[in-house]
């Protein structure tokens, strides 16, 4: 076990570093000077040249890519320019709302999720199969910006059940926390579920029909110990896959849903630094994010064993 968890983050590194050099180039070499939107649009030629120079933007390209990727090894991932503050402090403010909303979108998605494809595979070809399936196919159709403006009309305006916009910390309260993100959870979590139904409904087909599930039936278990604890544990493989691949997912994605509710994530953070040009920033984020979305898939692979006694994470 500590073999394969060493190997899987040896694995990692190269990994990273590509990303790095993907991040780094394609930032500046996008058109657009950062001193020149950081001056203003009366800035002299002289002052954006002494700002570049005192940031270090005159210096070849790879000679700041190194700079930065010795910065970010010891921990560094500098300072932005615009907020006036290292960029790691900047991450740490906005993360916890991204991770929150990630978090409640998961857990909606999944409260959704498991039960409609459990009982759309154990009723197959049912009336209840294909509204669940529908309705599935139909998350997976709206856009979950277009989702996020009706559900704020409807819910949020004429109803007026849960805030419309806005944030509130979850050192004000739970509830005072929670009821900000359920809107925006149900938007981003929409598209998660109708993909988790439908690999959920998927993986029982094919267990359902297996040698063991009739053993199971013929020896005389009831059938929610059949469906549940035999065929649904042995299912889980697949779907267990596809959850940390939605979640990386939420922590990537929730850009638009963030703008639209004013949820001051990193997803508001990168925008604005992209905007800015605020190189460290945008930088930073993506590089954070990125190790987010490897060590989810890290954790997915280590729960393999714990989920399914077959899986030996030591054995080849």
């Amino acid at each position: 076990m500590l073999a394969y968890l060493f190997k899987r983050i040896l694995s990692i590194i190269p990994v990273l570093f590509v990303v790095t050099i993907v991040i780094f180039m394609i930032i500046h070499l996008t058109p657009g000077d950062p001193a020149a939107t950081m001056l203003g649009m009366e800035a002299t030629q002289a002052d954006i040249q002494a700002l570049n120079q005192q940031l270090g933007f005159d210096r070849p390209i790879y000679e700041q890519y190194i700079h930065w990727l010795g910065n970010v090894a010891r921990g560094d991932l500098g300072e932005s320019i615009f907020m006036h503050q290292p960029v790691a402090d900047a991450i740490a403010e906005h993360v916890g709302p991204t991770l929150s909303l990630a978090i409640l979108a998961q857990l909606v998605a999944l409260i959704l999720a498991i039960p409609f494809g459990i009982m759309a595979a154990y009723k197959r070809g049912s009336l209840i199969d294909v509204t669940f399936m529908g309705i599935s196919l139909l998350g997976m159709a709206i856009p979950s910006f277009m989702l996020a403006l009706f559900l704020m009309l409807i819910v949020g305006v004429q109803l007026q059940w849960l805030p419309v916009a806005g944030y509130e910390p979850l050192s004000n309260g739970f509830w005072n926390h929670i009821q900000y993100l359920i809107l925006p959870g149900i938007s981003l979590g929409s598209i998660q579920a109708a993909l988790i139904t439908r690999m959920t409904r998927s993986s029982m087909l094919e267990t359902l029909h297996v040698n063991f599930i009739k053993t199971a039936r013929a020896k005389g278990l009831r059938e929610s110990s059949v469906v549940l604890k035999h065929a649904f544990r042995n299912a889980f493989l697949p779907i267990l896959t596809v959850i940390g691949q939605t979640f990386g997912t939420l922590v990537t994605g929730a850009v638009v849903v963030e703008s639209i509710f004013n949820i001051p994530g990193l997803g508001q953070l990168i925008l604005n630094s992209i905007v800015r040009r605020d190189f460290a920033v945008i930088q930073g984020v993506v590089l954070i994010v990125t190790l987010i979305y490897v060590g989810i898939n890290l954790l997915i692979d280590l729960l393999y064993g714990a989920v399914d006694p077959r899986v030996r994470l030591d054995r080849k």
